[in-house]
Order: C-alpha cells, then sequence, then structure tokens
C-alpha cells in the first residue's frame, strides 16, 4: 500500500511539475514570437533535475551480459527400482522384535527385524543327527576297508560303504546350505535374523509385533537416495533444444526456497500419453538433503550461455504490447539554458522500441528497434514514470 502512495505522490509532483513548466512557458511565450509546438516529438519527454530527483529516476548504460537461455519444466524425483528394496524374511515366522522405524539410515547386512520359527529346531534336529550317522559310517568304512584287505570281505562290501557315507555327507551340506542361506544358525534356535539388503533410508515399516510372514510378506521397505533420479517432461517444441549433460537447476514446488542441481542422463523416445510431453531422465547431483522419491518439483534447463547486450529488467516498459526503454537525448546547452537554475533546466528522454531477449539474473538481452546513439545513457529505474508523461502529453494533445 505504502509503494502505491508514493507512486501516487510521485505522479502528482510530476504533473503538478509540468503544469506549472507550461504556466512559466506561456509567461514567457506572451513577450516573445509565438512558436507553434505542433511538430513536437510525441515520444520524447522533457523533465527538470528536480523532478528527476522527486520521482527517483536513475541512469546507466546497456551492458554486455552473459545470459543463461532455459526452459521452464515440471517433474518429480523419482528413485530407479534398482535402488529399491523390501526387507523379506527368507523363512516363514513370527515377527518378535522390530529394530527400525521410518526415516531410519541402514548399512547392507544390518539386522531390521527378528522372528521366530519351530520349524527351524527341526531342521537343525536334523543337521545333528545326519553328523551323527556320519561319524558311525566313516567307522563303518574304515572297517570294511581292513576286512576287504585282509580278504575276509568282498570289495562290494566297501564300495557300499563309501556310497552310504557320501550320501550323508551330501544330505549335511544340504541342510547347511539351508540353515545358512536363511541365516539360521546350525545350534539350537527358533529365531532368525532379517537384514538389509541395501543401504538406505528406511521408508515405511509393514509388519508389526505379532505378524505371520513369509518370503511374500515385506517387513519394511529401503529406499537409496544415492541414485534419485529427477524425471521432467519437456514439450515436443522444445525437444530439440535438450541433450544429455545439460545442468537442471530445481526447486521443490511445496518448498521454493532452496535449489538443487541434476544433469541430464537420458531422454525418453515417446510421448508420455495425451500430454505431447516426453520424458527426460536425469542424476541429481550434489546435495540431497530434504529430497524424497515422490516430490513435484518446478525446474529450468540451463541450454547455453551467450553474451548479449542487456540491461536491467525494470528498465523496460511495455506501452500497447510494445516494449521500450527510454534514452537520454544528447544536446549541446544552450547560452540561455546554462542560466537556468536546478529546478529549471530540463533534460530529454526518447522512448526506443525494443524486441526482448532471455532474461536471467535481473537482466534482459534487448535488440532496438531504431537507431540509438552510440554510448547512449538509459534510464535504469522508474522509467514508468517517463512513460506515464508521455501518455498523459498524449490526452491532453487529443484534448485540445
Amino acid at each position: 500500500m505504502k509503494k502505491y502512495i508514493t507512486l501516487i505522490f510521485a505522479v502528482s509532483v510530476l504533473l503538478t511539475g509540468c503544469k506549472k513548466e507550461s504556466e512559466v512557458t506561456e509567461t514567457k511565450e506572451a513577450t516573445a514570437v509565438e512558436k507553434p509546438d505542433e511538430h513536437e516529438d510525441p515520444n520524447v519527454a522533457h523533465f527538470t533535475e528536480e523532478q528527476i530527483k522527486t520521482v527517483g529516476i536513475q541512469m546507466g548504460s546497456i551492458e554486455s551480459k552473459e545470459l543463461s537461455n532455459t526452459i521452464k519444466v515440471s517433474g518429480m524425483l523419482t528413485v530407479p527400482n534398482q535402488n529399491k528394496a523390501f526387507v523379506t524374511p527368507s523363512y516363514s515366522g513370527i515377527v518378535r522384535s522390530l529394530y527400525v522405524q521410518p526415516g531410519s539410515y541402514v548399512s547392507k547386512g544390518k539386522v531390521i527385524a527378528t522372528i521366530s520359527n519351530p520349524d527351524l529346531i527341526v531342521m537343525q534336529q536334523q543337521l545333528q543327527q545326519v553328523n551323527g550317522q556320519i561319524r558311525m559310517a566313516e567307522l563303518e568304512v574304515t572297517r570294511a576297508q581292513q576286512l576287504y584287505k585282509g580278504n575276509a570281505a568282498p570289495l562290494k562290501k566297501f564300495q557300499q560303504a563309501q556310497t552310504d557315507l557320501a550320501t550323508l555327507r551330501s544330505q549335511r551340506s544340504g541342510l547347511q546350505k539351508q540353515l545358512g542361506s536363511i541365516g539360521a544358525a546350525q545350534g539350537y534356535s527358533s529365531s532368525l535374523a532379517v537384514r538389509a539388503p541395501i543401504s538406505g533410508t528406511v521408508s515405511k515399516v509393514i509388519a508389526q509385533i505379532g505378524s505371520n510372514v513369509d518370503m511374500a510378506s515385506p517387513i519394511a521397505e529401503i529406499v537409496s537416495n544415492a541414485a534419485l533420479h529427477l524425471d521432467i517432461y519437456v514439450y515436443e517444441k522444445d525437444l530439440g533444444k535438450v541433450q544429455p549433460g545439460q545442468t537442471i537447476h530445481f526447486t521443490l514446488t511445496n518448498s521454493p526456497g532452496k535449489e538443487y542441481d541434476a544433469k541430464i542422463t537420458s531422454i525418453g523416445t515417446a510421448f508420455e500419453g495425451e500430454s505431447k510431453t516426453v520424458p527426460v531422465h536425469a542424476q541429481v547431483v550434489g546435495d540431497r538433503t530434504g529430497l524424497i522419491d515422490g516430490m513435484n518439483v518446478t525446474a529450468v534447463i540451463s541450454l547455453d550461455n551467450q553474451t548479449a547486450a542487456a540491461v536491467p529488467t525494470e528498465a523496460i516498459v511495455n506501452d500497447k504490447g510494445q516494449d521500450f526503454i527510454f534514452i537520454m537525448q544528447n544536446k549541446d546547452d544552450k547560452e540561455g539554458d546554462n542560466k537556468k537554475t536546478v529546478e529549471e533546466k530540463e533534460i530529454s528522454f526518447e522512448k526506443i522500441p525494443v524486441a526482448k531477449g532471455v532474461t536471467d539474473l535481473g537482466y534482459t538481452q534487448i535488440t532496438p528497434l531504431k537507431p540509438m546513439p552510440p554510448n547512449a545513457k538509459i534510464v535504469t529505474k522508474n522509467a514508468f514514470f517517463i512513460l506515464a508523461k508521455l501518455n498523459n502529453k498524449g490526452e491532453e494533445g487529443h484534448g485540445h
């Protein structure tokens, strides 16, 4: 509100100054030969130094700036399936303990939970029985070998003992591998540790203590943000400007305060539904703090950097659909002008049409559509006051 009050006051001062100027001019012209002003340039506005100071008009020059050409897009953060994992037990049982909660970071191999199943004891018992049978079979092989060497028993008896021993050893190996594959101890215990298959953050815990779980029942889910991707959607008209290796700057749609970076890795080859957009995949680089799978983002793709003639964006004003800047006219001071006070001395500003280009970091590329003097001084701040005075002068002219 304060800004608008200031604006109204400044315009009032400006118009009052214009009125006073016209009154002074009329008084002077009453004693001189009248000179018609009907040929005055409608694109030139005249200000006294006092008026310039009052409305805060500032001057500068057209600068050469390196501006970044960009495409604005939207998208979503995703994690590839190879970087997500369900934590599932390798054997069925009842959940006895849980050691994580959503948001916990876990390393690969860390114990997530323990389950219990009495059938584990049966398998362990079978292993102990086979171990006992193997010891007996080894003794039988030794005895049969001695009898065969002493011609007290046939070769067939010795070979049968060897076969029985090999069979028992095979059974033991199978039981050991089975217990080992599910992470069970080979001693007597009904508990089984369930471990994290990858390193990452626990995104959800599905089971609870007392749940009956098996190999198809996930206990928790782990997501590794180390391979966080950004999927954006580029319209057909911009697709030719996008290529792998380009940088994407993005912010979270619901929290735009912090900017993150990503690098384009691949470009899709089919349209996404009926949207006429093509998915583009990028790898998030640098800081990933606060980023989670599924977040919506607003992004810009940096296409290239180009050095161009540019002015502060606020130096450009729009009038009836055309963009303009104002330049200070270079006129040599006349003898009469040198005698004028600060309140009386005038400075002229000419309206120059321009075509806008890339906008970046508060500057906008311009192409003047009318010849300009070299090293012209331009209005960089509060140019809209000059436009307001020109438009007011035009309305007064039509009134006459």
